[in-house]
């Protein structure tokens, strides 16, 4: 708030952002440097959020930037009403970005970004999203749908074909509901009319994202047309790739921050000083040369998957939930917090490091200490409960593998269980303080009953197959999950985490 104020109080002349206003921003705003009427579009992106427009649309931006890739400008999509929302704003600044780039040592640099040309309407049967996936200049389709976006069976990690979304595009392919039906039925277009496949590109923290969205692509399609399936399996490719920027939600604070620097953009974008992708280069229908602007191209992507997926976002998980019960706001105050942070490096030193493989000239608890540092950054106000938001999704995706993969070697899973009880018990719905926590999971109800439950019977819990498939029948997890979590109940998280780290 403090923040808030003291930039609200400066006195700065204010442009909108839009393309006709761009030689009025200050000098120090870096801007397009390229003719935005010479772009066509090359890339459909399907999820328009703070992350896509910090990550990939500024890859695409510097290589336009450098005089390169101009037919590759991207068209923003939506298959969620609320998409509605981001599509307004950004139309109404001709699809203009503020990026705010903020490090630890307090410095900034402000850039705005241009490679985006045109935002979808939203509509219930995604026609305007099919047919432009259709069109022959669009060679690329990526997503940043959210780890919980894929519709995966808890149980096989396959396609959950039981979902009343999967079901109703597998009877009703021409009018779609999800972004794998727009994309499938885009598929059958082109494959019609001759045009050929394009590439679909996962930007999403998923392990193996390209494989999942294969996946959910032609499982899809076998639904309904097996020759179509096995088409997009045989022409199409799904590169994995490995994607990494810090980019908090945008609130008030960053709208003023942004006013501060002279722009009334409607949804800046702060972020980190750091950006990582690496992506396997396997494009059937071409692609930018990324690697101009710091991109890289690997036959290992796994392995950059597996240690970030493991260590930062199962570290984003280590500490939420602690720091949410406790009222701590943001992830850097978790950091700061001396027993959340002991438990962060003990969990992830002791429990999640051997159970991830190093990369040549990078050992992993050099890459601990990077995220140490990164997660430590107070320049970036990257709320707990931003970073805690879909935790059925992102215990699955982030944490359970590594808890799998202990059992089977015989390793410690104490502090892991230690996360899953903290979970739990944020999941109850109130802070240690007495306060409320806000709905914060697309399946809260049924996660707050549960919590309740496990209060007296903490088995219930494991119960939830649709999370934790079998887990519950490994005794040695579930004990240590029943202890930590009557632990927390009886003497409270930092007694409890104390107990945790004092252990030898």
């Amino acid at each position: 708030m403090d923040e808030l104020m003291d930039l609200s109080s400066r006195k700065t002349n204010v442009n909108s952002l839009q393309n006709n206003t761009l030689d009025e921003l200050p000098a120090h705003v870096m801007r397009p440097s390229y003719d935005r009427k010479k772009m066509s579009p090359g890339i459909v992106h399907i999820g328009v959020g703070n992350f896509h427009r910090a990550h990939l649309a500024w890859y695409v931006h510097r290589l336009m930037q450098q005089g390169h890739a101009l037919d590759w400008a991207i068209i923003g999509a939506g298959v969620r009403e609320h998409d509605s929302v981001m599509r307004e704003k950004l139309l109404g600044q001709d699809c203009l970005t503020t990026l705010i780039e903020l490090d630890p040592l307090g410095a900034q640099a402000t850039e705005v970004t241009g490679a985006m040309l045109d935002f979808l309407p939203v509509a219930p049967d995604n026609k305007p999203l099919i047919q432009t996936m259709a069109d022959p200049r669009i060679r690329i389709v990526t997503t940043t749908i959210t780890e919980g976006g894929y519709y995966l069976d808890p149980v096989t990690n396959g396609l959950d074909i039981t979902h009343a979304d999967i079901i109703h595009d597998a009877e009703n392919p021409d009018c779609p509901r999800t972004a794998f039906g727009a994309i499938v039925a885009a598929l059958r277009l082109r494959r019609d009319s001759g045009i050929g496949p394009f590439t679909g590109l996962s930007c999403d923290n998923l392990q193996a994202n390209g494989t999942i969205l294969r996946q959910s692509v032609v499982g899809l399609a076998r639904l309904s047309d097996h020759y179509l399936a096995d088409w997009i399996d045989s022409h199409c490719s799904f590169p994995n790739s490995m994607v990494d920027c810090i980019v908090p939600a945008t609130g008030p604070a960053e709208l003023q921050r942004a006013r501060s620097l002279g722009i009334d953009d409607a949804a800046p974008v702060t972020h980190e000083n750091f950006r990582q992708w690496v992506i396997e280069d396997t494009f059937c229908a071409g692609r930018p040369d990324w690697t101009l602007v710091g991109a890289e191209f690997s036959d290992h992507v796994h392995q950059y998957e597996a240690r970030k997926i493991r260590v930062l976002n199962g570290g984003h998980q280590v500490l939420a939930n602690a720091a949410e019960i406790l009222g701590v706001d943001n992830i850097s105050d978790a950091m700061a917090h001396p027993l959340i942070h002991a438990m962060f490096r003990k969990v992830l030193t002791e429990e999640i490091i051997p159970h991830v493989d190093p990369l040549p000239d990078s050992p992993v608890i050099e890459y601990l200490d990077l995220i140490d540092r990164r997660f430590a950054n107070d320049s970036i106000i990257d709320t707990v409960r931003r970073v805690a938001f879909d935790g059925s999704a992102r215990h699955v995706g982030f944490i359970l593998p590594t808890i799998r993969d202990a059992l089977k070697s015989g390793q410690s899973i104490e502090g892991l269980a230690l996360i899953e009880a903290l979970w739990a018990r944020m999941c109850l719905g109130t802070r240690e303080n007495g306060s409320q926590i806000a709905a914060n999971d697309p399946i809260w109800e049924t996660l707050t009953i549960k919590a309740a439950d496990a209060q007296q019977n903490p088995s219930v819990w494991l119960e939830m197959q649709q999370i934790y498939g079998d887990l519950s029948q490994h005794a040695r997890f579930a004990d240590a999950f029943g202890r930590w979590l009557l632990c927390i109940y009886q003497n409270g998280v930092e007694a409890t985490i104390r107990i945790y780290t004092e252990q030898n």
